[in-house]
């Protein structure tokens, strides 16, 4: 080596064994978040019992939101930078809580293949960046805009989910969720706006209520929570309910004249829930039946059985044939597909 030679690396770099460290302390925690959120999915996939500790955390979400909104700019001014921090990070970790415990219940009750599967979509994304900080502090720290976004979706799809679980019927649920996650964001608006208390409330409350209105005109691009299909199967209608026949591949014209078929869907809901629903049985698009079934019954595990049975079909009934399980407030439940050849 010459006298003046340097050692590989250069001086003052990281060693070998060391090269990882920057890396680990940048997403370390994140993936740690990720690794236990994925964890809670097993317990609170379908054990809903747990909604006490979700209402608390949707509560406590919004009792930090609205308190930093108010002293953020007392403690920038103090250089308190650290207790604002503290504060980011908390709510962060909470909405990374909600709304991994928000994710199999809204998955279960989305159809990919509708309008629904959109809302999904803005749930997996908000959860995936609430669970990596790097992500989250690119993306939401430089835009206050995203943080009312983040709280909205958090207290409405909480709300939409737990207020049907204590009585209150799916329909209710969807315009009240709406309507108080409106309402929640009257401290931050007044702060913002400065307003009065009274009037920021009443304000807010009028606001929420054009919220709910819209929130239920659009309500088929929102999934049915807590409700989802825990069965389906398309059979032939020989077969009685207890002993189905499945339907495997497409169907000839001619089967299909002579057997007719079954469409059975056992649905699962909240003990104590009472649902209407119906079958609506379209070919090409074009609806050909609409079965209204009896109200489903919260509470069984493997779900409340309900089926239509269709014998009569057109001349020529060859082509895609779907059937659409719709709640009573018009919502997509499921789907069933088939398909029928000459």
């Amino acid at each position: 080596m010459e006298p003046n030679a340097t050692p590989a690396g250069g001086p003052g770099s990281a060693p070998p064994s060391r090269a990882w460290w920057p890396w680990l302390r940048r997403w370390g925690i994140s993936l740690l978040s990720l690794i236990a959120g994925l964890l809670t999915l097993f317990v609170f996939r379908r054990e809903l019992t747990q909604i006490r500790w979700f209402v608390g955390s949707i509560l406590l979400i919004w009792i930090v939101f609205a308190v930093l909104t108010q002293v953020r700019q007392a403690l920038e001014t103090r250089g308190h930078r650290r207790v604002i921090t503290a504060a980011d990070y908390l709510i962060q970790s909470l909405y990374h809580g909600v709304l991994l415990f928000l994710l199999p219940v809204y998955w279960a009750s989305t159809t990919l293949t509708s309008m629904n599967a959109p809302f999904l979509v803005l749930i997996v994304v908000l959860a995936i960046l609430a669970t990596f900080d790097p992500w989250y502090h690119v993306v939401v720290h430089p835009r206050p805009w995203t943080r009312y976004v983040f709280f909205l979706v958090a207290i409405f799809c909480g709300l939409n989910l737990a207020l049907p679980l204590v009585g209150v019927p799916p329909h209710l649920a969807l315009a009240g969720a709406a309507w108080a996650a409106v309402l929640a964001l009257t401290p931050s608006v007044c702060r913002a706006r400065g307003w009065r208390w009274w009037f920021g409330l009443r304000t807010m409350a009028v606001i929420g209520v054009f919220v709910a209105v819209l929130a239920w005109w659009g309500r088929a691009v929102l999934p049915p929570v807590p409700l989802f299909i825990a069965q389906k199967t398309m059979a032939w209608a020989v077969a009685g309910v207890d002993s189905l026949e499945p339907v495997a591949g497409t169907i000839r014209a001619d089967d299909l004249r002579q057997r007719g078929l079954i469409a059975y869907t056992a649905i699962y809901a909240p003990a104590g829930l009472k649902q209407s629903v119906r079958h609506v049985w379209r070919r090409e698009g074009q609806v050909v039946d609409d079965v209204r079934l009896s109200p489903v019954h919260g509470g069984r595990r493997e779900g409340f059985r309900t089926y239509s049975r269709k014998t009569a079909f057109p001349a020529d009934p060859s082509g895609r044939w779907v059937v659409d399980v719709i709640t009573g407030s018009e919502q997509l439940l499921g789907r069933l597909r088939f398909h029928v050849v000459p």
